[in-house]
């Protein structure tokens, strides 16, 4: 009776103390799950309209109609410094899973370059979602009527071609024409380019004449092609485009073995937890699959590439290495 007494007397003095305690860890233990708790930012490297900036706005409306996000988000402007300044921004909330940057293929080319001390390993990847193919254009009226004509005048002379693109040296337009260059057995440190801010000043440039052809996204191209200002001639993807792109050819198609574009996903900042990585994994799957989202894909003449986890890392690899291979030969690695 008197044990009995005494258990009593503990459970009660005891219990209620340890009872949010004991709740606490069992949902620690179960607690795999994880959702945000306050708003979620999108961090996105380009001006309004561009093709970061896009691409995070598209992530943000398929997550809104999902109804995937029970918080708010926001998409904040980083743009600045060839993706640097957003990957800088990102880097300052370590572990915490309401930021999300819209990474693309410069976080690669930065670091080779020294552009950036950062690479995808002071991340936390979550998920490779697009590549962006780029084309070669001129203007309607130019002398250069087909990609034939661009081979043999970049065989001949390859500085008396100007190409502008968007929106750093090393970048994934640079590394397409010196990859393309090099197809043709030609030295990439013979390229004659000029760098805009944005696409929109590349193309403004073109069509008033200062430039012989511009490197630019796909999308950057329909509607010039549309006022008949502007002729694509080819496109780094590995298989041609739909709709109004849809006559351009593929460089493989004429015998130039080039297939490069820009892949956009989605990066935590570093440590992030599991609970909170597994969450955002499993976002963007939906994501990926959601009938707006490829539409929204067509539309903007993106080609799907979904990866996550090894896949996703072993494809920023590859990425990595084939990128500073040319960026070697273009001279602006080492």
């Amino acid at each position: 009776m008197f044990k009995n007494k005494c258990l009593l007397y503990f459970v009660l003095l005891y219990l209620p103390h340890t009872a949010p305690a004991l709740a606490q860890s069992a949902a620690a233990g179960a607690g795999q799950a994880w959702s945000p708790t306050r708003n979620v930012e999108i961090i996105v490297s380009s001006v309004p309209g561009g093709s970061n900036d896009k691409t995070g706005r598209e992530i943000e409306k398929a997550l809104n109609e999902l109804k995937l996000v029970p918080t708010s988000t926001t998409i904040i402007g980083k743009p600045g410094g060839g993706g640097g300044i957003a990957m800088a921004y990102t880097n300052q909330h370590a572990g915490d899973g309401h930021y999300l940057m819209v990474a693309t293929s410069s976080i690669n080319s930065n670091h080779i370059i020294g552009a950036s001390k950062l690479t995808y390993n002071d991340f936390t990847p979550i998920a490779m979602l697009v590549n962006d193919y780029v084309v070669f254009a001129v203007k309607a009226d130019s002398p250069l009527k087909t990609a034939k004509d661009v081979m043999a005048q970049f065989k001949a002379k390859p500085q008396s071609v100007a190409m502008g693109f968007a929106n750093t040296f090393g970048g994934s337009r640079h590394v397409a024409a010196g990859l393309l260059i090099k197809a043709l057995g030609g030295n990439p440190r013979d390229l004659k380019t000029v760098v805009f801010k944005g696409s929109a000043e590349a193309i403004s440039a073109l069509l008033g004449a200062h430039l012989e052809m511009v490197i630019i996204g796909a999308v950057n191209a329909v509607a010039h092609v549309q006022s008949g200002r502007m002729r694509v001639l080819a496109v780094t993807a590995p298989q041609r485009l739909t709709g109004t792109l849809s006559f351009v050819p593929t460089w493989r198609e004429l015998g130039v073995d080039v297939v490069s574009g820009s892949w956009r996903g989605v990066m935590g900042p570093k440590d992030l937890p599991p609970a909170q990585l597994a969450f955002w994994e499993n976002a963007m799957r939906q994501v990926s699959q959601n009938a707006g989202w490829k539409t929204d894909l067509e539309r903007n003449y993106w080609s799907e590439d979904f990866a996550v986890g090894a896949q996703l890392r072993k494809d920023l690899e590859k990425d990595y290495v084939d990128t500073k291979k040319i960026l070697v030969d273009i001279g602006l690695a080492k």
